[in-house]
């Protein structure tokens, strides 16, 4: 029967279907699965092979956005059943696309996987710009801040923020991360950034490294 939950996860999220994911996330709860299995084993699968569908052209951008409503509507109900003990341990991880840039379904699926792991996630969304991400960070008082960027021609916006949080006194007060399709070690090395994470699973990983909850 668990295993019907996951497939119907992730036929949910391929369709676009919010309304099925809303009812799976919440079938899936009532049948006793743990939270983080049933969005590890089913919804990331489905927005994954979403991704994968996008890369070679059998899924266009209107799918796209149905399919991250439908996964965000799924992530907010699983997120609701996780003990809130389990969340306070965590830090807090601000994360958007950067300014010009519109793609956001990495940057969903681990914003969604952050906050199944405990973390508290403000999702700034997509085409940000280097003020915001200071200005939100602020008022988040985030602890790391995580910037997406899926083109060669975005991937400056990454180096202005380190750039400006050090022109601000800033760059002691929050942790970076950097990540998107084109960007790699060597460019957070280059740049300043704290932190690279080749995708979701990894990034959660890594921000706990950064905050001193697991051993580097």
């Amino acid at each position: 029967m668990t295993s019907k939950i996951y497939e119907a996860a992730i036929e949910a999220i391929v369709a676009g279907d919010a309304a099925l994911a809303t009812e799976t996330a919440r079938k899936g709860l009532s049948e006793g699965i743990d939270p983080l299995e049933l969005i590890n084993k089913g919804f990331i699968p489905g927005i994954n092979k979403v991704g994968d569908m996008f890369e070679v052209g059998t899924l266009f951008i209107p799918q796209l956005i149905l399919s991250a409503k439908a996964m965000q509507n799924a992530t907010n109900i699983i997120n609701a059943a996780i003990p809130e003990n389990n969340r306070q341990v965590q830090g807090r991880f601000l994360i958007g696309t950067v300014k010009g840039d519109v793609h956001d379904i990495g940057k969903t699926i681990v914003a969604s996987l952050l906050k199944a792991n405990g973390f508290e996630v403000r999702d700034l969304g997509r085409d940000v710009s280097t003020d915001r991400f200071i200005e939100e960070a602020d008022d988040f008082k985030a602890d790391i801040i995580g910037t997406s960027s899926l083109l060669t021609t975005t991937m400056p916006a990454q180096k202005e923020l380190e750039e400006e949080l050090k022109k601000a006194g800033l760059k002691e007060r929050y942790k970076t991360m950097v990540g998107g399709a084109p960007v790699t070690q060597r460019w957070a090395s280059k740049i300043g950034a704290d932190a690279f994470a080749g995708n979701a699973s990894a990034c959660v990983r890594v921000a706990k490294e950064l905050l001193g909850l697991l051993e580097t």
